[in-house]
């Protein structure tokens, strides 16, 4: 499954490289979670940047430092995992089967121009109430052969975190294994947990099939430059209920019944095969008649992906034959609740389909059910989805939704800042008013939003003015109850004229106390 920091890392590392699961455990019911000693209450989510969603019976885990809830987010803990809070790694992929849980760590390297950079792994049998740390599965300087079968192939040692996030993480229960797909250093099992990791070898770009038995001469490499192979860049991995394994690539998917010997499957061009070649998302759909691979497949001209287009591809049929959806649009992530079916859309929204794919509605604007003056910006990227049948959640770059009637009406969960912290700092100051994002872009952000505190129920009136102190937006007067309420300006005066760049002041009457505050408009 696919679970990471998804559109950061497709805009950057295509075409660019530098150079075991704890045992098994009975399925506790992570619904207890709660009581757990390694979390802690947190208030809420601790980051809008929500791109990994692992949804377990009543739990819901989020990215990026582990938060989790077991009552629809009326409640939230975060896992006191020090690997999170004492150094610069986050959550980039998460798997859970059971009481096991296997997480993929990485952080974004300031000193390499922010470049996605491997951090380690997380493990847990016990349902996240000790996690173990592992380090990244990275070469020994000077390892530069793998044997295979009966061939001893060379092979580039990759020594350096810098493009080696783990992309995507699976534990295999019939392997005992964990799999992880960390880009330039490939795909990669452990059978121990994590301590150790073998390199998985995967066809070179010039062969579609490879087994041990067979004598080979190819070296593995990821692409740099003119050199190496794409499909030894690992993008995704999965692990079927039947136990096939699949890995994605630049370079098409990896289709294997041992991890040993596999296949590659790339697009041809005719409407049975792949959309695209470069598979960043991968999920099973288990029907009454079987189970389904789902791919989120992209166009990648570069790997010579044969009349490639991004869309969604799925085979039943362990890749002989795929039946294309949504072609001609990004996709990003999966999620399936009996008949229902989620497509995370990224830019293009959320996408459900009760009817096996042969047709969707789009969720653009995610409606709450009462008023909210917290709302997600309209053209939010929608990175992360998962489901069951009683809720939906999603993830967004503007935060964590969920909905119980099926997409109809949502609930929203941001980060909570105080206007009045316990502990007053540089960072998060006692005020009566902030406005955040600030300074504020309408392009980029599309409204701004103003925070401040009503003491008893009241009709909130709040003004925006110019530098100057010329009113410039009276905004709607709404009625609020006492405690922490927001409101928001999209930058426009009452004309619909989008105002110049500068300082803006704001005014905040309740009716008992009168606050103000600064935003800066910048494009």
């Amino acid at each position: 499954m696919f679970r990471a920091h998804k559109i950061d890392r497709l805009l950057w590392c295509l075409f660019a490289v530098v150079v075991g699961l704890p045992a098994a455990v009975s399925a506790q019911d992570l619904s207890k979670v709660g009581s757990l000693q390694g979390f802690e209450p947190s208030g809420g989510i601790l980051s809008n940047s929500v791109s990994t969603i692992v949804l377990r019976g009543d739990s819901v885990w989020t990215s990026p430092f582990l938060n989790l809830t077991t009552d629809g987010g009326e409640t939230w803990l975060v896992s006191d995992a020090d690997s999170l809070f004492d150094g610069r790694s986050r959550v980039f992929s998460m798997d859970i089967i059971g009481g096991n849980v296997a997480v993929g760590l990485g952080y974004n390297d300031a000193a390499n121009d922010g470049v996605q950079s491997a951090g380690g792994f997380l493990f847990s049998d016990d349902g996240g109430e000790q996690f173990t740390y592992r380090l990244a599965p990275l070469d020994s300087p000077g390892d530069t052969t793998v044997q295979y079968g009966v061939n001893e192939l060379s092979a580039l040692d990759v020594i350096v975190p810098q493009q080696s996030p783990p992309f995507d993480i699976a534990l295999d229960p019939i392997r005992n294994a964990v799999w992880t797909a960390g880009w330039a250093s490939g795909i990669r099992r452990s059978n121990d947990g994590g301590r150790n990791w073998d390199r998985v070898v995967l066809p070179p770009d010039t062969l579609l099939e490879i087994s041990p038995e067979s004598t080979y001469d190819f070296r593995i490499e990821p692409r740099r430059g003119n050199l190496g192979n794409y499909n030894h860049l690992g993008f995704s991995v999965l692990v079927a209920g039947d136990g096939t394994i699949w890995a994605g690539t630049p370079k098409g998917v990896n289709v294997s019944s041992d991890g040993l010997a596999w296949r590659r499957i790339e697009p041809d061009g005719s409407a049975s095969s792949m959309t695209g070649s470069w598979v960043v998302a991968m999920d099973e759909r288990v029907t009454d008649s079987g189970s389904e691979i789902w791919m989120a497949t992209w166009e990648a001209l570069e790997t010579g992906d044969a009349g490639g287009r991004s869309g969604v591809s799925v085979t039943s049929d362990n890749g002989e034959s795929f039946r294309q959806v949504l072609a001609g649009e990004d996709f990003i992530d999966f999620a399936f609740a009996g008949d229902r079916v989620y497509v995370a859309g990224r830019t293009s929204g959320l996408f459900i389909s009760d009817d096996d794919g042969e047709t969707w509605s789009t969720v653009r604007d995610f409606r709450t059910a009462t008023t909210d003056d917290r709302p997600i910006k309209v053209g939010a990227d929608v990175v992360a989805v998962a489901a069951n049948e009683s809720a939906v959640w999603v993830g967004t770059d503007d935060g964590l939704l969920t909905s119980t009637d099926g997409g109809s009406t949502w609930s929203t969960f941001r980060v909570e800042v105080p206007l009045h912290p316990e502990m007053e700092s540089e960072a998060v100051p006692d005020a009566e008013t902030f406005a955040y994002p600030n300074p504020f872009s309408p392009a980029d952000d599309r409204f701004v939003r103003l925070r401040y505190e009503v003491t008893s129920a009241s009709s909130a009136e709040v003004n925006i003015y110019d530098f100057g102190m010329n009113l410039v937006r009276e905004l709607p007067i709404e009625d609020r109850s006492a405690g922490i309420a927001e409101s928001v300006w999209d930058g426009f005066d009452s004309r619909g004229l989008r105002m110049s760049n500068g300082t803006y002041f704001y005014s905040v009457d309740t009716g008992s106390d009168v606050v103000w505050g600064k935003i800066l408009l910048i494009e």
